[in-house]
């Protein structure tokens, strides 16, 4: 069960970078079929091949598996200019978000 949705998500943040699973299995130094044989569910990554994974789709091991968060990796460069902000624009930054959403 953990395996089918571990390979979903890797899936899923892979298209998203619109990458191909070749590509992104020679980027991180594996073999060509790498990254197939993890979302095919064939393979499950060790966990030093899971933190090249995430290093490479730019998410932290903890977004990897939170499944609602889309686009894990945009959501923490907006993260780390919004800790930049100073109170009265996070104010404004927090009154837009609850506009849009609502």
């Amino acid at each position: 069960m953990y395996e089918k949705e571990f390979s979903e998500r890797l899936t899923q943040l892979r298209m998203e970078k619109s990458v191909s699973a070749r590509d992104m299995s020679l980027s991180i130094g594996q073999n060509p079929g790498y990254i197939n044989s993890i979302e095919t569910g064939k393979s499950l990554p060790s966990m030093s091949g899971f933190f090249y994974i995430c290093d490479y789709l730019k998410v932290s091991p903890k977004d990897f598996f939170d499944l609602e968060l889309q686009q894990p990796d945009k959501v923490g460069n907006l993260m780390n200019n919004i800790k930049k902000l100073t109170p009265k624009q996070l104010e404004y930054i927090s009154e837009l978000v609850k506009d849009l959403v609502s």
